[in-house]
């Protein structure tokens, strides 16, 4: 049987582009035992990629030249030769960008789309949502009345930790690109205030203006200059979770900006980066929390999805230009 797959065509330089980007066809092998086959239904989108797709060291194994590029996928299961999925199943793991694949049953799990969208499992019930949880309740230990504020707040995960930190009491501040997210920050997700960084002129006196109390938590998922303008208003005793540094991926040379080590000495602040996975252990206390919040109510979520297999590559591009609110996701 025969599918087509996107590959890594070559590395990029700076901003990737759809010629770093291939798609081909290749033959499917035979089953094996406890081996699927299996037709992906959505997948997901994430700025961590672009680290992927570069040859360095880092927390997860660069892609290959002229190989598949792998990312969180749902599909459903069309053939079986293991116990434990049946023909129809719908699962959930980290699986190629291909129209259909083999798959090996370790690393899959089952899903239940009667009482969440299919699509959810990728987001906010997925990796995307436990990174938010992790991130603030782990790292951030929010208090009722603390000020925290989101870079990246428009965006998958920043959009679940504003919610969070809302139901933890806090007082919410979003920073996003377009007078568009801004609205939507307030009137869906229930910030308090929202920043539009691209047209405000002194950032870090915004900041200071919405934050009078100064920033107790702040949820870093950008870096680069608006990272330094928030840092500029932290507080004594403050915590900063790492989360990303999509600003600075594309960059070829190393930025100079403010030294932010003496703020951090003097105003005892913890700043401590993280991914999802250190958290594998507990991440049945995050499921069960998001899964409550969705269920009550507490908890929205936006995507923006993005219909045909053949799209990915565009998809993953438009992160790095803000054309997602929510979750990044391909319908196939």
């Amino acid at each position: 049987m025969k599918t087509q797959q996107i590959v890594l065509a070559s590395r990029p330089k700076g901003t990737p582009t759809l010629a770093n980007f291939r798609t081909e066809t290749i033959d499917l092998s035979e089953l094996k035992k406890g081996e699927l086959l299996l037709k992906p239904n959505f997948y997901s989108v994430d700025p961590y990629m672009r680290g992927r797709m570069n040859d360095a060291k880092s927390y997860a194994e660069p892609f290959q030249i002229d190989q598949a590029i792998k990312g969180g996928v749902t599909a459903t299961v069309v053939e079986s030769k293991s116990n434990n999925f049946k023909i129809g199943d719908v699962v959930v793991g980290m699986l190629p960008w291909a129209e259909q694949c083999v798959a090996s049953e370790k690393g899959l799990q089952k899903i239940d789309t009667s009482t969440s969208p299919e699509s959810y499992y990728l987001g906010v019930l997925g990796m995307t949502g436990l990174t938010a949880y992790f991130g603030l309740m782990h790292i951030g230990k929010p208090k009722k009345g603390e000020t925290v504020v989101v870079s990246g707040a428009a965006g998958a995960v920043g959009v679940v930790v504003g919610q969070i930190a809302k139901i933890q009491g806090c007082r919410v501040i979003g920073i996003a690109g377009s007078d568009e997210k801004v609205n939507l920050l307030k009137e869906k997700f229930g910030f308090d205030e929202a920043i539009n960084y691209k047209t405000t002129k002194n950032l870090t006196e915004h900041i200071a203006k919405l934050c009078p109390k100064g920033v107790d938590i702040y949820y870093d998922n950008v870096g680069g200059e608006i990272s330094d303008a928030v840092i500029a208003n932290i507080n004594f005793n403050a915590r900063i979770a790492l989360c990303g540094q999509i600003s600075l991926y594309n960059s070829t040379e190393v930025p100079v900006g403010p030294r932010i080590q003496p703020m951090l000495l003097t105003r005892s602040v913890l700043m401590q980066g993280f991914i999802v996975g250190n958290y594998s252990t507990n991440f049945p206390e995050g499921i069960k929390h998001l899964s409550e919040w969705v269920k009550d109510g507490k908890l929205k979520f936006s995507e923006t999805i993005v219909n045909g297999f053949d799209n990915l590559p565009k998809a993953l591009l438009g992160l790095f230009k803000g054309e997602n609110t929510g979750k990044m996701i391909v319908k196939a």
